[in-house]
């Protein structure tokens, strides 16, 4: 029988808030120095990589990415407000999920894929072949995403997250070893992205490779932290614990 988790299993994830990482005021400065890295990152993403692109439909992309990113720009200058954020912390630290995965996974996912599909001269990677390629990489991200959620919630199960439950070391030992599938994904699908850019794009410029792969690297790290994101999310709708009270105090 599977035993429901307590609130005294999330224990240990109330650190952020409690040493101040992540209070909402914390996150009101977070938010409003994300509208600027948001307005900068999009600008590199349609000029240095949008407009000399044959990726398919990448006006339509860069559109509809425009639009996310002005929607979370307005909301996060809403949420940067005392008056709003003492009044809905869930929504803000909602919204800061939103924001970091849009900064430094689908930013730089948009402009790797746009770079690989550059209309240089020589070999040019055609839309299907691209088309293709997004989804192995989405797949990729999907796996790393549920190796990252399974091994979270063994974690979970085991009491890892218990205050005091475990020596550190013990803890560090455990969290290594469960490192190894998500790691090998993430290694087997870095390889295949070095193996298509060489066999089907006309880049063959070292920097341009590193670009790339960091940008791809980084959206599969970001699909790494999610998980902690949203258990963090979940346990502030279902803990009071979790949440500051009219005193700027975090709830015992």
């Amino acid at each position: 029988m599977t035993r429901k988790l307590k609130e005294e299993d999330f224990e240990v994830m109330r650190g952020p808030f409690e040493y101040g990482r992540q209070r909402p005021e914390a996150l009101s400065g977070v938010l409003i120095l994300s509208i600027f890295l948001q307005a900068l990152l999009f600008a590199l993403e349609y000029f240095m990589a949008g407009r000399h692109t044959v990726y398919p439909y990448n006006d339509q992309i860069l559109l509809i990415h425009f639009v996310v990113t002005v929607i979370l720009s307005v909301l996060s200058l809403i949420y940067a407000m005392p008056i709003v954020y003492k009044k809905s912390e869930k929504m803000q630290y909602l919204l800061s999920i939103l924001v970091s995965q849009n900064l430094f996974s689908i930013s730089f996912l948009i402009s790797a894929l746009f770079i690989i599909g550059y209309d240089g001269e020589g070999k040019v990677a055609n839309a299907e072949s691209l088309i293709q390629f997004t989804y192995i990489v989405l797949g990729i991200g999907f796996l790393i995403f549920v190796a990252t959620f399974i091994r979270f919630y063994i974690l979970l199960r085991k009491g890892h997250y218990r205050k005091g439950s475990k020596k550190d070391a013990l803890r560090s030992r455990f969290e290594t070893t469960s490192y190894v599938p998500t790691a090998i994904i993430g290694s087997l699908g870095l390889v295949f992205i070095i193996q298509y850019i060489v066999r089907t794009s006309a880049i063959n410029d070292l920097n341009m490779m590193i670009l790339i792969v960091n940008g791809i690297g980084l959206f599969f790290v970001m699909l790494f932290i999610l998980p902690e994101q949203l258990v963090i999310l979940y346990c502030k709708f279902r803990f009071k614990s979790f949440n500051f009270n009219e005193r700027d105090n975090l709830n015992k």
